[in-house]
C-alpha cells in the first residue's frame, strides 16, 4: 500500500490548510472571488509510457488466475517486536455486469501504543483498471485521533476522487476528476498489488513508466525496477526471493519507493519502505498453489464395434439377458394379477379395434385410479374415439 503503518502517522499530522481550493477536471484550480493575483497555467499531468500501456493490455486472464490467493505477513520493528498484522486478498468478482477481481488489503498495529492502520476495498478489471476504490487510514491519537478516507471510482467517462480528512472536529473535504484518456496507464494502490505479482513472472524494465498518486492524491510517474534475487529464512526453511521496488516520483516531495520480495509463485514474503524501521513478514512458507493446466483433450476416433463378435461382450449380454429374464419373472410370480390385466385389456383392445390405441388405453386403465371420475368403468362402444374409421369397415360379401 501507498502509506504503510509506521509512515501513516507522519504523512497525516502534517498541517493542512483551513481551506480547500475545488479542483476541477484533471486537477485544475479556481481561485475563489476576490482573491489577488493571475491563474497560472495548470501544469501538464504525467504520462504513463506506451509501452505500460502496452503491458497492461497484454495481460491475459490465465496469467491473473495463478495468483488469486491470500497473503498473510506480520508488521515488526527493527528489534523483531511484533506491532500488526498486514494481510492482502484477491478473488474473482463482478462489478456492473463486468467480470473483474476484488481486492481487500489490511494492515492494522500499535506504533508506540498508538493504533494506526490503514484498508483497501478495491474492484479492478482483467487489465489492472481501477473501477472503484475505498482507501481508508487512520492514527488514533489521544487528544487528536486523525482519518484521512479516500474514494477514486469510475463515473460518466472520468475518475472522480473524493477525500474526507478529519483531525478532531475539523472536517475537510476535497475533490478532483481526470479524464479517462488521460489515465492510461493508472495503477492504483490496490492494483499494484496485483501488479507485482504479475512481476514476478512477467517484469518490466526501469523504462516502463506507470501514473499513480502520492500521498497527497496527486498524479505523478511511477516506476518498477527488479532487484536481485536473494535467499531468505521463513520459519525453518531457506528460499530464493525474487525482489521488485516500486518508486513514486511525487512532484510536490521526495521520491518514496518501496522494497517486496516474493515466491515464485507470487506469494509476498516481505515488503518495506525504504528508510523505515518497519518491516512485513512471512512466517510460514504457504503451499504451493496447485494450478489446472489447460491442456487440450485428445481426441480418439471411433471404432466400429459388433458386440456379438466380441466373445467377452456378447457374454456379458447372455448373463445380463438371463439375469432379467429371471428379475422379471420373479415378479410376475409374486404379482399374478399382472397376467390377468393384460389379458383382459388385450380381449377387449381386439373386440373395440380404435383408431387411437393411446387413448384407448389410458380410458381403460384410468378406471383402477383412485382420481378416475365416477360413472362407468368403460367406456360405450358410441363414443368416437372407439369407432372405427369406415374404410376399415369392410361389407361382407356377397
Amino acid at each position: 500500500m501507498e502509506e504503510e503503518v509506521n509512515e501513516t502517522s507522519e504523512e497525516m499530522t502534517r498541517e493542512s490548510p483551513d481551506v480547500e481550493i475545488p479542483l476541477k477536471e484533471d486537477g485544475q484550480t479556481d481561485l475563489t472571488a476576490g482573491e489577488v493575483g493571475e491563474v497560472a497555467s495548470p501544469e501538464p499531468l504525467p504520462q504513463a509510457s506506451q509501452e505500460a500501456i502496452e503491458y497492461l493490455k497484454l495481460i491475459r486472464d490465465t496469467e491473473l488466475n495463478k495468483i488469486l490467493f491470500t497473503d498473510s505477513l506480520v508488521t515488526t520493528s527493527d528489534t523483531g517486536k511484533e506491532l500488526g498484522e498486514f494481510t492482502v486478498t484477491v478473488e474473482p468478482a463482478r462489478k456492473s455486469g463486468e467480470d473483474c477481481y476484488l481486492i481487500h488489503a489490511n494492515s492494522h498495529g500499535a506504533i508506540d501504543n498508538v493504533p494506526c492502520g490503514t484498508s483497501i476495498t478495491a474492484y479492478v478489471s482483467k487489465c489492472l483498471e481501477t473501477l472503484e476504490q475505498q482507501h481508508h487510514e487512520y492514527v488514533k491519537l489521544e487528544d487528536h485521533p486523525l482519518d484521512r478516507k479516500t474514494f477514486i471510482v469510475q463515473q460518466d467517462g472520468q475518475y472522480v476522487v473524493n477525500k474526507v480528512i478529519t483531525q478532531g472536529e475539523d472536517v475537510q473535504r476535497s475533490a478532483q476528476t481526470y479524464r479517462m484518456e488521460s489515465m492510461q496507464g493508472f495503477i492504483s494502490e490496490a492494483s499494484n498489488l496485483l501488479l507485482q505479482r504479475l512481476m514476478v513472472h512477467k517484469a518490466v524494465t526501469e523504462d516502463v513508466i506507470f501514473i499513480s498518486f502520492d500521498s497527497e492524491t496527486n498524479l505523478c510517474k511511477t516506476t518498477y525496477r527488479t532487484l536481485e534475487e536473494r535467499k531468505q529464512t521463513i520459519g525453518e526453511r531457506e528460499v530464493h526471493v525474487t525482489g521488485i521496488e516500486r518508486t513514486i516520483h511525487s512532484t510536490q516531495d521526495l521520491p518514496t519507493s518501496w522494497q517486496s520480495y516474493f515466491l515464485s509463485d507470487g506469494h509476498l514474503t516481505s515488503r518495506v519502505q525504504v528508510g523505515s524501521p518497519v518491516t512485513m513478514r512471512l512466517l510460514r512458507v504457504p503451499s504451493r498453489l496447485e494450478m489446472e493446466e489447460d491442456l487440450q483433450k485428445p481426441v480418439f476416433k471411433k471404432k466400429s464395434l459388433n458386440w456379438e463378435e466380441d466373445m467377452q461382450l456378447y457374454s456379458k449380454f447372455l448373463d445380463r439377458k438371463e439375469e432379467l429374464k429371471g428379475d422379471h419373472a420373479v415378479y410376475m410370480r409374486h404379482h399374478p394379477e399382472l397376467k390377468a390385466l393384460l389379458a383382459d385389456f388385450l380381449q377387449f383392445l381386439l373386440l373395440r379395434k380404435p383408431d387411437d390405441v393411446v387413448s384407448f388405453a389410458g380410458d381403460y386403465f384410468s378406471a383402477f385410479s383412485s382420481k378416475a371420475p365416477t360413472g362407468s368403468a368403460y367406456a360405450t362402444s358410441t363414443e368416437g374415439r372407439f369407432r372405427r374409421s369406415a374404410s376399415s369397415i369392410r361389407s361382407p360379401p356377397l
